[in-house]
């Protein structure tokens, strides 16, 4: 700790620590905040500490037991003192609230929604000292697989049974959930910039493109009766990725051209369905 002192002469850790506040200290930040959290959360502070302790200002901090949020909070905070392009990853388990703490009175079931309002909160208050910083972020969960789980033997399948499984989607997913997947799948960054556009009637994904939605790391769509002309339009804007629904296309014809309308218009990109 006294190694990476910069300002003025290294202090002692313990002459470090002792201003940066204790846990009734990081109780009332939250509390300012809007937020209630009953076990020992811990001062913004003193995080911001550590994390000045780090050289740079560019790394993703990953906090395993997010709990009240203070290491998103902290890195934040940190961003705004230095303008500084710091991430973090807060991952907390689905673990439910003490049925009788004040977080539970104030309508937080799981400790997980804790963590996602006061980063929301403390993003609104940095945002009022006027400096421009990317304060956002995207709250995600951990789940089953979209497609439907086929344990069948030859033997204990019929004709209709067949039939029942061309959906190989769970009918209670929805499209963002199958983006999210296929980002998962191919690797792509799950913070990149996500646009929405409508084509064709369609609903059409377009993640980090340009304003035309031209370039895009993936475009999806996972539409159904998909025609050959909406396949022509999303290969003139070049995405590096696209992906379809394996059972939206209007006919099997539309199916099997696909991947040829995007050898000839846009051969780079890497063409999936799901």
């Amino acid at each position: 700790i006294e190694a990476v002192k910069v300002r003025g002469k290294p202090s002692h850790v313990i002459s470090s620590l002792s201003g940066l506040g204790g846990p009734q200290k990081a109780f009332n930040e939250i509390v300012d905040l809007g937020v209630v959290f009953d076990d020992y959360p811990k001062p913004v502070q003193l995080v911001e500490y550590f994390i000045s302790m780090i050289g740079g200002n560019n790394f993703t901090i990953l906090d395993f037991f997010a709990g009240s949020g203070t290491t998103a909070h902290a890195v934040m905070n940190s961003n705004t003192f230095d303008s500084g392009t710091r991430k973090f990853i807060a991952i907390q388990l689905d673990e439910k609230t003490n049925e009788s703490s004040e977080a539970r009175k104030k309508g937080f079931s799981f400790i997980s929604e804790i963590t996602k309002q006061r980063i929301k909160l403390a993003g609104e208050k940095i945002s009022l000292s006027g400096k421009e910083q990317d304060l956002g972020f995207r709250f995600l969960r951990v789940d089953s697989s979209n497609m439907t789980e086929i344990f069948y033997k030859p033997d204990q399948i019929n004709q209709e049974d067949m039939f029942a499984q061309v959906e190989n989607i769970k009918a209670d997913r929805t499209d963002e959930d199958l983006l999210f997947q296929v980002l998962l799948d191919w690797g792509v960054g799950l913070t990149l910039p996500i646009s929405k556009q409508q084509l064709s009637s369609k609903d059409v994904f377009f993640v980090n493109a340009n304003e035309n939605g031209e370039g895009a790391d993936l475009i999806a769509c996972f539409g159904k009766n998909i025609s050959n002309e909406l396949i022509k339009a999303l290969a003139e804007k070049q995405p590096l990725r696209v992906v379809f629904r394996d059972d939206g296309f209007a006919n099997d014809s539309v199916k099997i051209n696909v991947e040829q309308i995007f050898k000839q218009i846009s051969p780079m990109t890497d063409v999936k369905s799901i």
